[in-house]
């Protein structure tokens, strides 16, 4: 497991925006993190790198939202709401295997309708309010090259 230490806001989008080249359609990305970890920071970051112009919100009250104006569309998830059931009712593997990129929030919920190959990138608060630390978890050949890459152009 990979962890980078990021020290605001703006880095932690950045660090989104520099994933945004390496992705391509049908890929996965998991999000795990308290509440106000920077979650959808990072997704902003994500939808920029995409060159999604949109205003990226948190989708918890509407569990998806979908963005197509960029490079790739942006399903953005959260599946926290989901936390009784009924992920099944979503149809999350046409996302999963369709011409986006997935990015999922709450992930444990729904464990079983992932891919096998998919990257998790958990977010961490530390003492300093600002400062975050992200691990990055790949499943799989691709995403393993994929973190190698952006550590190694971040370090």
């Amino acid at each position: 497991m990979t962890e980078l230490t990021l020290h605001n806001r703006e880095a932690t989008m950045a660090m989104g925006q520099k994933l945004a080249p390496y992705l391509q359609a049908g890929d996965v990305i998991v999000l795990n993190g308290d509440l106000g970890a920077g979650k959808t920071t990072f997704t902003k970051g994500l939808a920029a790198g995409l060159g999604i112009k949109n205003v990226i919100k948190s989708p918890t009250f509407t569990i998806i939202r979908e963005y197509q104006s960029g490079r790739l569309p942006l399903y953005h998830m959260d599946i926290y709401r989901l936390e009784n059931g009924g992920a099944e009712d979503l149809g999350l593997e046409e996302y999963f295997d369709g011409d986006g990129i997935s990015v999922v929030e709450w992930a444990e919920f729904i464990e079983d309708e992932l891919p096998a190959d998919f990257l998790a990138i958990n977010f961490k608060r530390t003492d300093d309010e600002k400062t975050r630390v992200l691990s990055f978890e790949p499943h799989g050949a691709r995403f393993e090259t994929i973190v190698n890459q952006m550590v190694t152009a971040h370090d």
